[in-house]
């Protein structure tokens, strides 16, 4: 862990309001745990649009799965690629629609390219890339 640091923030009151309404309702102990979870995140953000290294993301999507053979064309895109495949998770929705997580591990430009052919397949209603992290460049300790 590395040295903390203080410093000051000087901000407008309404703004200041809105973020410790933000920061309580996502659960921050304090206004400094908020700020570096803010700052891990713009650093996450970065780190993608770099495009370069290791990271893990999510492909969420929603899905008709009556769609002519939309789980054979969507099985075959994860298994085209079995090292950046971590995990999938399938979800019913209701009688027509599913839901489905796919976990990657790899190179960034990897895991885009995967995520957007999964997103552009043909019957997939909607879909988001989550990207995040190894965490391998960032403090894991929330709480110092």
């Amino acid at each position: 862990m590395s040295e903390l640091v203080r410093f000051g923030v000087s901000m407008e009151a309404d703004l200041l309001g809105k973020f410790d309404s933000l920061a309580r309702r996502k659960g921050a102990a304090n206004r400094s745990e908020a700020l570096r979870d803010l700052v891990r995140d713009a650093l996450v953000d970065e780190e993608w649009q770099q495009g370069r290294g290791e990271a893990m993301a999510a492909v969420v999507i929603v899905y008709d799965h009556h769609a002519r053979d939309l789980n054979a064309r969507l099985n075959s895109i994860q298994h085209e690629h079995p090292e950046a495949v971590v995990s999938a998770l399938h979800i019913h929705v209701d009688k027509h629609r599913c839901m489905e997580i796919i976990v990657l591990r790899g190179e960034r430009r990897l895991l885009r390219e995967l995520s957007y052919r999964v997103m552009g397949t043909r019957g997939v209603i909607h879909g988001k890339l989550v990207p995040s992290t190894t965490g391998e460049e960032l403090t894991t300790d929330k709480h110092g």
